[in-house]
C-alpha cells in the first residue's frame, strides 16, 4: 500500500505514522504543503492519505481534502483527518463537517506507534480490501461491456439488473428500457418451446447451469437464434440470488452444425474466468481491453474451432467427447450419472485421494497429512520457482564475487575425519547425520564433491573442481540452516539416495550420463530456499511468495551456464532439472505414482510374461529408454529419494521423523501465535503422536510408491528396512496408546478416591 502524510512540520504524530508505515512495509511519502500534496497524489494516487486537521494556521485541511477529491480516480483512496484529542469532560464536536468535506474517517492524535500500526492494519483489512473488490468489479463490468456476446444478469425473480453493450446492440433495447423488466416476457416468442422457461428454471433451481439454443426477440419484433448459457449465482445465504445469461448469436449454418455448442461460447467462458481470476487493478484491465477482449474475441473463437477440428486431441478430451455423445440418447438416470462422471473428469484433482467426513473423524492424522501436503490446488509450486530465479542466476553470473576459491576444493584435500565417513557413501547404511556432525553442518558440499566425482560430472559439464566446489557452497548457503528438516542435510540425504538409485542395474540400463547428471543436480537443488513451512501455511499467512506465485503462473527458470555446452543440450538439461524438481511437490504425488505404474511397470510385467512364454530374453530397456518413459522414471527416482526416510536404517529413520515433526510443530506454534488457520492440527507438540504420524505417512504415501519402485529396480534392503521400521512405529504407537490409557485410568481412579474421601468426610 502507498501512504501520503500531509503535515506542515515534522512532529511526534507524523513520526509515529511514518515509523508505523515503515514497520508494516508500506510505501509512504511525507509532504509539508497542500501544493506538494496535490502534486504527489496526482502522480501516485496513494491508497491512504493522512491530513493534519489539528490546526488551521498553516493550511485548511478540509479545502485540501476537497481538492484531492476533485482529482480524477480518487474514489478508491481513503482520506483521514488527524484531529486533536479532546478532554473527557468536554463534548466532542461532530465529525459530519469532515465527512461532507470528503474525509472517510478521523484519527485522534496519538504518539503510540502500536496504535498507528493498528490503525493502518484496520484500514488495510477493512476498507482498503473492500475498495479493491469494488475496483475489480468495475474492471469486470468494463470487460463485459466490451464483449460481442449478450450478457444479462437478473435477480431470482428474473427481473433484469444488468445488460451489456452487446445486448443493447443486438436487441435494440437500451439498459434503461429493460431494467427491472421480466426477462422471460421480454424475449417471449413462438420459436422457443412452450416449456423452455420451466426447464431452465428447474435446472438453475438445482444450482446447475443450463445451456442450449435460445431465440431472443428484438425491439423491432424480429427473432434471432443464439446459443445460451444460464448460470445461477449463489448469494450470501446460499440461495440463488442472481442468474447470469450468456448468449452468442448464431447463423443458420451454426444451427445445423452439431459441433457449434462446443466451440461457440468458448471465447466468453474463457474471458469471464480470465477476468474473475486475474483482474488486479485498473492498469492491468486497461491493458487487456486495448489488447484483445473486444477486437480479438472472434479470432479466439476461430482458433478454438480450428483446434477442435484438429486430429491432435488430448486423451481426456476424447473421453469427455465420447461421454457427451453417449448422453444425448441416454435415459435421464444414465445422463445424470454421466454428468457426475464428467464433473469428476473435469477436476484437476483426478489422482488425489478423497476423505469423507467419517474418515477424517476416524483418522485425523492421515487426513491432516493429505490436506497439508497435497490439497493446495491454488498455489503453483511456490518454493521451486525460486530455485532457478535466485540460486542458479547468482551462481552463473556472480560465483567469483560470492564464494572465493578454497584449499579444500579438491577431494584429495578433504580432512581425514570427513573422508572416513565418505568412504562408505555407496552403501545404503551411509550415515548422513554423522557427516553433518563432522563437517560442521556442511554435508552437501563434501558429499556433492564425492558423488559428482564418481559420476564424472565435472568432465561431462567441462568445468573445474573449483567451480563445482563454489557452486555447491553457494547452494548450501541458500538452504535455511535453522530449519530442523528442510536444510542442506536433507538435500545431501536426497543426493545420496539419488546416487544409490542411479547405481541399480535397471536404472543404469536405461539412463545415459546426461540423465545421471540431471538427476544429481536436481537432488542438490530440489529444496533450496525452503522456508520450513508448507504451501498452505504460506497462502494463509499471505507470504510474499504465495502472493506472487498465486498471481503469476510462470516458472522463472535458471540461467545455468555450462562451459562448452551447446544451446540445445543446455535447454534439455534445464528442462530436465525443472521437471524433476517440480516432481517433488507432493501435490502431484498420486498422479506421478499412477503414471509410473501404468506406463513403466506394466510394460515390464507384460514383457516378462511374453519372454517367459516365448523364451525370448529381449531386454525391455529399449522401450523404457524412450524420452517420455525416461521422464517418468526420473520423476519417480527423485520422489523416492526425497521421502526415503522410512526405508533408511532404523536409527536414521527415527532421527528424520523427529526432525520433520519438530518442523511441523514449529509451524503449528506460529499459526496459533499469529491467529492463522492451523493446517495440520494434529502436529501439536503437546499432544502429537510421532509414531502415528509415521505409520500414517507410510500407509498413505510410502508403501505403494516403494512397492512400485522396488518392482522396477529391485531394492530388497530398502523394503526390509521399511517393514522393520513400520513394525517399530506400530509398537511405539501401541505403547503410547497404552500409556495414555493407563494415565486416563489413573486419573479416573484418583477422581473416584477423592470423591469417596469427600463422601466419608
Amino acid at each position: 500500500l502507498q501512504v501520503l502524510l500531509v503535515f506542515n512540520k515534522e512532529d511526534v504524530q507524523s513520526d509515529s505514522l511514518s515509523w508505523a508505515a515503515e514497520r508494516i512495509g508500506y510505501k509512504y511519502t511525507s509532504v509539508r504543503s497542500p501544493d506538494a500534496a496535490i502534486e504527489s497524489y496526482s502522480l501516485n494516487h496513494q491508497d491512504i492519505v493522512f491530513i493534519d486537521h489539528r490546526s488551521s494556521k498553516y493550511f485548511d485541511a478540509e479545502s485540501l481534502c476537497r481538492s484531492l477529491r476533485a482529482i480524477k480516480a480518487n474514489d478508491h483512496s481513503l482520506i483521514i483527518a488527524v484531529t486533536k484529542k479532546y478532554p473527557s469532560d468536554k463534548e466532542e464536536p461532530s465529525i459530519l463537517p469532515l465527512l461532507k468535506a470528503g474525509f472517510n474517517r478521523r484519527f485522534i492524535e496519538t504518539s503510540n506507534v502500536g496504535c498507528c500500526i493498528n490503525e493502518f492494519l484496520q484500514l488495510e483489512y477493512g476498507e482498503i480490501r473492500s475498495q479493491l473488490k469494488l475496483r475489480a468489479c468495475g474492471a469486470l463490468f468494463t470487460a463485459l461491456d466490451n464483449v460481442n456476446d449478450l450478457v444479462e444478469i437478473t435477480n431470482q425473480d428474473h427481473e433484469i439488473q444488468y445488460v451489456n453493450h452487446g445486448f443493447e446492440r443486438l436487441t435494440g433495447y437500451t439498459s434503461e428500457e429493460v431494467y427491472n423488466k421480466d426477462s422471460r416476457e421480454l424475449s417471449k416468442n413462438d420459436k422457443n418451446k412452450p416449456d423452455l422457461h420451466e426447464t431452465i428454471t428447474d435446472q438453475v433451481k438445482k444450482g446447475k447451469t443450463w445451456e442450449g439454443s435460445y431465440y431472443t426477440r428484438r425491439k423491432s419484433g424480429d427473432v434471432f437464434p443464439s446459443f445460451c448459457r444460464v448460470i445461477p449465482v449463489h448469494g450470501l445465504s446460499g440461495k440463488k440470488k442472481k442468474f447470469v445469461k450468456l448468449q452468442s448469436a448464431m447463423t443458420k449454418a451454426d444451427l445445423k452444425d452439431k459441433n457449434y455448442r462446443i466451440h461457440s461460447d468458448i471465447g466468453v467462458e474463457i474471458l469471464l474466468l480470465f477476468f474473475y481470476e486475474n483482474v488486479a487493478g485498473e492498469k492491468f484491465c486497461l491493458l487487456i481491453l486495448t489488447g484483445g477482449i473486444h477486437a480479438g474475441l472472434n479470432k479466439r473463437r476461430e482458433s478454438a474451432a480450428r483446434i477442435h477440428s484438429m486430429t491432435i486431441e488430448a486423451p481426456i478430451t476424447k473421453v469427455i467427447n465420447i461421454i457427451n455423445a453417449a448422453q444425448e440418447n441416454s435415459p435421464l438416470t444414465v445422463a445424470q450419472a454421466l454428468d457426475k462422471v464428467l464433473e469428476i473428469l473435469r477436476s484437476s484433482e483426478l489422482y488425489s485421494p478423497f476423505f469423507n467426513q467419517q474418515m477424517k473423524d476416524e483418522d485425523p492424522m492421515t487426513s491432516d497429512l493429505v490436506g497439508g501436503l497435497v490439497s493446495v490446488s491454488y498455489l503453483p509450486t511456490l518454493i521451486y520457482n525460486v530455485i532457478f530465479n535466485k540460486v542458479f542466476i547468482e551462481c552463473s553470473h556472480h560465483t567469483h564475487l560470492h564464494i572465493p576459491s578454497s584449499p579444500t576444493a579438491s577431494l584429495s584435500q578433504v580432512p581425514e575425519t570427513i573422508q572416513s565417513v565418505l568412504d562408505i557413501e555407496t552403501d545404503w547404511s551411509f550415515d548422513i547425520i554423522e557427516l553433518e556432525r563432522v563437517t560442521d553442518n556442511r554435508p552437501l558440499v563434501f558429499l556433492g564433491l564425492k558423488i559428482f566425482a564418481r559420476f564424472g560430472v565435472c568432465e561431462f559439464l567441462d568445468i573445474s573442481e573449483d567451480v563445482l566446489f563454489n557452486w555447491l557452497t553457494l547452494i548450501e548457503s541458500n538452504y535455511h540452516s535453522d530449519n530442523t528438516y528442510h536444510n542442506s542435510t536433507h538435500a545431501a540425504d536426497v543426493l545420496h539416495a539419488t546416487a544409490y538409485f542411479l547405481d541399480t542395474d535397471r536404472v543404469k540400463s536405461v539412463f545415459d550420463q546426461f540423465d545421471e547428471v540431471a538427476c544429481l543436480i536436481s537432488a542438490v537443488v530440489h529444496d533450496v530456499d525452503h522456508p520450513g513451512r508448507t504451501n498452505a501455511f504460506l497462502v494463509n499467512a499471505s507470504d510474499p511468495l504465495a502472493l506472487f506465485y498465486n498471481d503469476v503462473y510462470v516458472i522463472h527458470c535458471c540461467n545455468i551456464k555450462y562451459i562448452g555446452y551447446c544451446r540445445e543440450s543446455y535447454c534439455a538439461m534445464r528442462n530436465n532439472i525443472i521437471d524433476m524438481v517440480l516432481a517433488t511437490e507432493m501435490k502431484q504425488h498420486f498422479e506421478h505414482c499412477s503414471k509410473f505404474v501404468n506406463s513403466i511397470n506394466k510394460v515390464i510385467s507384460a514383457e516378462d510374461e511374453t519372454s517367459q512364454c516365448s523364451q525370448d530374453s529381449t531386454p525391455v530397456s529399449g522401450k523404457l529408454s524412450l524420452p517420455e518413459n525416461r521422464t517418468l522414471i526420473k520423476r519417480m527416482l527423485i520422489k523416492c529419494a526425497d521421502v526415503s526416510n522410512p526405508v533408511r536404517p532404523l536409527n536414521l529413520c527415527i532421527e528424520w521423523a523427529k526432525r520433520i515433526a519438530e518442523e511441523y510443530f514449529d509451524q503449528t506454534d506460529e499459526e496459533k501465535s499469529r491467529n492463522l488457520p492451523v493446517v495440520m492440527a494434529v502436529f501439536d507438540r503437546k499432544t502429537c503422536s510421532i509414531p502415528k504420524s509415521q505409520t500414517s505417512f507410510i500407509d498413505v504415501f510410502i508403501n505403494n510408491m516403494f512397492d512400485a519402485w522396488d518392482y522396477f529396480c529391485d531394492l530388497s534392503v530398502l523394503m526390509t528396512n521399511l517393514q522393520e521400521n513400520y513394525l517399530y512405529w506400530k509398537e511405539q504407537e501401541e505403547l503410547k496408546h497404552q500409556e495414555e490409557s493407563e494415565t486416563d485410568e489413573e486419573l479416573d481412579s484418583r477422581g473416584e478416591n477423592q470423591e469417596e474421601a469427600r463422601d466419608e468426610t
